[in-house]
């Protein structure tokens, strides 16, 4: 900018004499230090409405621009880390996390957020030290609890996993996902009673595809063919992308489940289910 300034003063010397001893010198304004904040406060809010608004990548944008304004401020880097995830650019979100996080160590969101970034990249043993210093921090956030489960699936560490996911539901009853989660693992543990159980309790909260399709394998898995036919139907009619193994795995369902639940899903009577399934599934891969 001082470059600028000085070649551009040259070039008007030239046209128009050198100034006089009094004359006043053309200068480029600079914001001071509070103005460029105060600036940054509202790049950053745009920023969030944004992402509200499902615009990602010109988010990621203004709060690149507002951590320029004001890097000290956690913030814009967490706004910056949203919208950068949001992007699918896990590196970059994952830098902007930590720089937040050096900001403000004693925020536990943040320590949860990267922990979520390291299970999207199928990072667990990284997720679940994030998830447990967060922890230490608000020890009762169910979702957390939600989290440290599913990274413990992803280690194969069952027990683990379903003590998460119990203090899930103890902290937040009507927590759903993480009761459905709870019959999964007991089902690939070998306890198809109690993961029956857990699995009509959940419909009775939320009447999912998931646990419906789940509870259909497990009573087709105990001979009660009827109930198990019927529930299938009505669950691949919800959500076809459960026709789908693979579908199946990303939602952290096991080796045993898929296996029976292809077993299920080869019974005649609901060969139109699974026909009509495939051919309406829209399932792609998480990035």
């Amino acid at each position: 900018m001082r470059r600028t300034l000085a070649a551009a003063l040259v070039v008007l010397g030239g046209w128009f004499g050198a100034p006089a001893a009094n004359a006043l010198i053309p200068y480029v304004y600079l914001p001071t230090e509070e103005e460029l904040k105060g600036s940054s406060i509202g790049i950053g809010r745009t920023a969030a409405q944004l992402l509200q608004l499902g615009q990602p990548e010109q988010a990621a944008k203004l709060a690149a621009l507002a951590v320029q304004l004001n890097p000290n401020d956690e913030r814009f880097w967490s706004i910056l880390a949203e919208a950068q995830l949001r992007s699918d650019d896990l590196e970059g979100a994952s830098r902007s996390l930590a720089r937040s996080k050096f900001l403000k160590p004693e925020k536990a969101g943040l320590w949860f957020a990267e922990a979520a970034i390291a299970l999207r990249a199928e990072r667990p043993d990284d997720a679940v030290p994030l998830i447990t210093r967060g922890l230490q921090l608000d020890p009762n956030n169910a979702s957390a609890y939600f989290d440290l489960g599913n990274a413990r699936i992803m280690q194969g560490e069952l027990p683990l996993a379903l003590k998460s996911f119990e203090q899930a539901t103890a902290l937040k009853p009507e927590f759903w996902e993480a009761l459905n989660n709870q019959a999964l693992v007991l089902y690939e543990m070998g306890d198809l009673d109690e993961a029956i159980r857990r699995w009509r309790a959940v419909l009775k909260i939320e009447n999912n595809a998931e646990p419906m399709l789940a509870l259909a394998t497990a009573l087709h898995q105990r001979g009660e063919q009827t109930e198990a036919i019927q529930l299938a139907s009505t669950a691949l009619a919800k959500n076809p992308n459960y026709v789908l193994p693979l579908h199946q795995a990303e939602q952290l369902w096991g080796v045993r489940i898929r296996e029976a639940t292809a077993e299920l899903l080869s019974e005649p009577q609901l060969t139109n289910s699974v026909e009509r399934a495939q051919a309406n599934a829209t399932w792609k891969k998480s990035q």
